[in-house]
């Protein structure tokens, strides 16, 4: 059997997908269904079970419970960077990940998990798998990056199949429940279909108007990125997950009007509270993928988009 936790959300659903289209079905899908409208992502997928987290978390310390599982996809996580209750976030996204990480340890199977690009802080020392590149500037990065620091600390002294990703600006198929976190492609869409124009902010330290920069990653590419570590337990460690090349937000907005073959940009006053705490920049430095073998292609924005839209607008994710 193989779990994902955080199984009904965007990336967990995703890899669920890409579970089946290979045959697999023997999956323990786990999460916390408060909000069942994310019901919709999981509606066409095949499993064996549905576990809420609260009776998976009871779970952990039973032998029994783990005798014919195989790896586990840890992507749930309390996502919101603006949770300022530390002990609450700690508690789901460090304390869980721990207790799920040592059983994982000490019955061998293949632990693979999200961690998140959030680490950098506001990236202005880099976005490479490094110590002095991260600062995170929130809880959320804060609970990840001490997981990540915990892992680093176990990784010597083990052999089980241990990888954590370090996602980037992921967007695609299955985010639609994620609301306004939902990515620039999913909000540009929506635009163009009620407006015929993409709302964009204006220039900011220094940028012109749309042309801040974020490394955007298609999830068929993130999915691809998990399952290949799956089939080489051997590759252990902390990874960047991004295309490693930065692309402007009017780059987004562009493949979307393409793609309707109508529309146009409109630049709005960038939002006085997100000045001093947005990200301008992101690149991913993804030579750890390389230098352990992952050589496939990442979609640029214009193919991602497209698949998207596609997925979005022609079929039933509409």
């Amino acid at each position: 059997m193989i779990i994902v936790t955080g199984g009904a959300g965007f990336i967990g659903s995703n890899i669920i997908r890409a579970l089946n289209l290979r045959g697999e079905s023997n999956i323990l899908l786990v999460d916390h269904l408060v909000n069942g409208r994310k019901m919709l992502n999981i509606a066409d997928l095949d499993i064996a079970d549905y576990m809420d987290k609260a009776e998976f978390i009871q779970q952990i310390e039973s032998p029994a419970f783990w005798s014919s599982v195989r790896a586990v996809f840890h992507q749930g996580a309390c996502s919101a960077t603006t949770e300022w209750d530390g002990q609450y976030v700690m508690k789901n996204n460090y304390d869980y990940s721990k207790r799920l990480l040592h059983r994982c340890i000490d019955t061998g199977i293949a632990f693979i998990y999200a961690s998140s690009a959030s680490v950098y802080g506001n990236g202005e020392h880099g976005f490479s798998v490094d110590r002095s590149c991260e600062h995170p500037i929130n809880m959320y990065a804060y609970s990840k990056f001490q997981f990540d620091q915990y892992v680093r600390r176990l990784l010597p002294k083990t052999t089980s199949p241990i990888v954590g990703f370090r996602y980037f600006n992921v967007y695609g198929p299955r985010e639609q429940h994620k609301g306004s976190m939902s990515s620039t492609a999913f909000h540009f869409n929506r635009q163009v279909i009620e407006h015929k124009t993409a709302k964009l902010f204006e220039g900011l330290d220094g940028s012109q108007n749309g042309e801040q920069q974020r490394d955007f990653v298609y999830v068929g590419d993130v999915v691809d990125v998990n399952l290949w570590f799956l089939d080489h337990p051997g590759q252990r460690g902390i990874f960047n997950v991004g295309t490693g090349k930065a692309e402007t937000f009017n780059n987004v907005a562009k493949a979307v009007i393409d793609w309707h073959k109508e529309g146009r940009i409109e630049y709005i006053p960038f939002p006085e509270h997100l000045k001093g705490a947005y990200q301008s920049y992101t690149q991913a430095d993804i030579s750890g993928l390389k230098k352990v073998g992952y050589t496939k292609e990442f979609l640029t924005v214009k193919q991602g988009v497209t698949k998207y839209l596609d997925w979005l607008n022609l079929s039933s994710g509409k």
